[in-house]
């Protein structure tokens, strides 16, 4: 089941300081079952309670926290559970969408809390974030079906005022890396060319590639962001790793539209 199904209402969220919004993404923490648990020998749980810690520690105020997919790694409801104790501790405004390796019904039914928000559009200050699932059940590379098509469309039409950033867990553009991009978006083409129908829309952002990508195409800023455990290797024909540290993208939004955003990294 995808997320098509959840009830597509915006939620409003203020902002601490509606001149500059400030987000964390962290995204890719594949979480299991299992405390001990590895992940190409690194554990997950303490490498997610590393980067959230310096993220909340680095930055005097976060307005809203997005979790872009691959929350978890054996579709666990222990890990949904462990993450939303985690995060409702925050005591921040969370929003989540799935990723290939979540079961969205099971993320659902666990991943809750005082702070979590299952909505997929986001009003702040002089923006809207829209959150689209990009899952196709059972597989690792990714589709915009036609049902999230329009309700991007159809939100972006409905603040037209209001500078946009899309979310979603596989990349919009290609990473360079050979063996990632053949596990990406399939319909990545028919994804911009909505996009470009739509003035307001500012950044797309993304996770799924475990790697900092940064491009600005025509006035819009293209972002992929490291996952909060192991890192792939840039430009890669095959898998292979990277050691690079895990981090997170932190995100500036301001009124006119412009988007600063730097990614940082925990030892």
């Amino acid at each position: 089941m995808r997320n098509d199904t959840i009830a597509q209402q915006p939620r409003s969220i203020e902002a601490a300081n509606p001149a500059v919004i400030q987000l964390v993404q962290i995204t890719d923490s594949h979480i299991f079952a299992e405390p001990c648990e590895h992940l190409l020998g690194l554990n997950t749980r303490r490498s997610f309670e590393r980067v959230s810690e310096s993220a909340l520690n680095n930055h005097n105020t976060v307005d809203l926290v997005l979790a872009t997919g691959d929350l978890s790694q054996d579709e666990s409801a222990e890990s949904y559970i462990y993450l939303a104790r985690c995060y409702d501790h925050f005591c921040i405004p969370t929003f989540w969408l799935p990723g290939n390796h979540d079961r969205v019904e099971t993320l659902q039914q666990h991943f809750h809390g005082k702070w979590i928000h299952a909505e997929k559009q986001v009003l702040i200050g002089d923006w809207q974030i829209v959150l689209l699932d990009s899952t196709i059940p059972g597989e690792v590379d990714g589709s915009i079906s036609s049902s999230q098509l329009k309700f991007l469309n159809t939100a972006l039409r409905a603040y037209p005022d209001r500078h946009a950033l899309v979310c979603l867990h596989h990349q919009a553009l290609d990473s360079g890396s050979e063996w990632l991009d053949l596990k990406g978006l399939k319909d990545s083409d028919q994804l911009r060319q909505q996009l470009a129908q739509h003035d307001n829309v500012k950044g797309v952002l993304w996770g799924h590639v475990h790697q900092e990508s940064r491009r600005s195409i025509g006035g819009v800023e293209w972002m992929s962001s490291p996952s909060s455990c192991v890192q792939f290797k840039p430009g890669s024909r095959e898998f292979s790793t990277s050691a690079e540290s895990p981090g997170y993208r932190h995100l500036n939004l301001y009124p006119d539209g412009r988007i600063k955003t730097a990614v940082h990294r925990v030892e």
